[in-house]
């Protein structure tokens, strides 16, 4: 398939800039792929299609301060964006694990101190360079191509310094204005867990939530699961190639624990949905090892591609937002539902000045 057939028109007005006044004041777009039917209301209608015995799938990673903004030793400007940590090692189970293992020690990045990080502008600066922030100071190590690096950071503590002082919320590259101090609040979830820092982007689809929707779900009797992955700068990475299955998605670290592996497999045993929110919930829910019809736990890089054709295993229904053009969330969403339908709705949205990407309103696809 040609990735011009995943392009659209969208206004430049209704790319959103800024996050809505308040987290549950964005608007939902129902499509239902049985009926062909959509329809636009707030987004706190969600709770009114999920009932007892459905599970809504939450990613629970926690965005930090990626940018770092420094100089070379002459005085000219570098940032040095980090992605992870270079040996970012993931743990495995067994499926007959009796007892959850801390899953979360091997793939924290605390007390790294190497770490892949994209420098810019990356043809300038040299390997063995040391940039510096302060009085603080952090090294080239190698150059891995593409424009990536192997930075290091004299220790830990240096690094949460660093990070402290000198980063700044990485938000899309088509925001081009400087991170506020209203970024750092609103472009995380309320569920992001402070152990579980290492996203670089948000998982967008989350931002809609309210402490008090997620309680409201609660007492509907809906299950709430919690997975990671920690969303990376390929995100945003646009497909440049013309036919989409020559497009490669860039590996990012997730999480399924033993516990959200059970909670999956009793919901599905009782014939509840699975509810994904948000393409990163997708998919780490559809890398997940299925045995004898359980999904295990797993951990590890997970680099899945979904395109249309794939056959969703766990996802019945997706909360998303709306994607950029020729991306590889439109694919995937597209492959959910439809790419003509997806088109369609995106029309439908367009034409009642729905606010597109992370900071824009949401979309519910039954």
């Amino acid at each position: 398939m040609e990735i011009s057939l995943f392009n659209y028109d969208l206004p430049k007005e209704l790319i959103a800039l800024t996050p809505s006044r308040k987290r549950d004041q964005s608007r939902l777009l129902i499509f239902d792929r049985g009926s062909g039917s959509r329809e636009i209301g707030p987004f706190t209608r969600f709770v009114q299609h999920v009932n007892r015995g459905d599970a809504i799938v939450i990613n629970t990673t926690k965005v930090f301060k990626a940018r770092l903004l420094g100089n070379r030793i002459s005085g000219a400007k570098v940032e040095i964006f980090l992605v992870r940590p270079i040996n970012w090692a993931p743990t495995h189970w067994a499926p007959t694990q009796p007892e959850e293992p801390n899953y979360w020690a091997p793939t924290h990045p605390e007390g790294q101190t190497h770490w892949e990080a994209l420098v810019f502008p990356s043809r300038r600066v040299k390997v063995g360079e040391d940039i510096i922030f302060g009085s603080y100071r952090v090294n080239l190590e190698s150059d891995l191509g593409g424009g990536r690096w192997q930075v290091a950071f004299r220790s830990d503590s240096q690094r949460k310094k660093i990070i402290s002082h000198f980063g700044h919320v990485p938000l899309p590259p088509y925001i081009k204005r400087e991170d506020q101090q209203s970024d750092i609040r609103r472009y995380q979830t309320v569920f992001a867990e402070s152990d579980k820092v290492g996203a670089v982007a948000a998982p967008t689809a989350g931002f809609h939530f309210t402490e008090s929707i997620l309680r409201k779900l609660r007492e509907r009797g809906v299950e709430i699961i919690k997975l990671c992955l920690h969303v990376g700068p390929g995100t945003f990475k646009p497909v440049k190639v013309n036919n989409i299955h020559d497009h490669i998605v860039d590996p990012e670290m997730a999480v399924l624990s033993p516990e959200s592996a059970g909670a999956i497999n009793k919901v599905r045993a009782s014939g509840g949905r699975i509810f994904a929110v948000g393409t990163t919930s997708v998919r780490t829910l559809e890398s997940a090892p299925i045995v004898d019809g359980q999904v295990q736990a797993f951990s590890g890089m997970v680099d899945l591609y979904i395109k249309p054709g794939y056959q969703f295993k766990l996802v019945n229904h997706l909360l998303t937002n709306f994607h950029l053009p020729k991306s590889s969330l439109l694919i995937l969403v597209s492959a959910f539902a439809g790419r003509e339908a997806m088109l369609d709705a995106y029309s439908d949205a367009i034409e009642n000045s729905m606010r597109f990407y992370s900071y824009g309103d949401a979309m519910l696809i039954l």
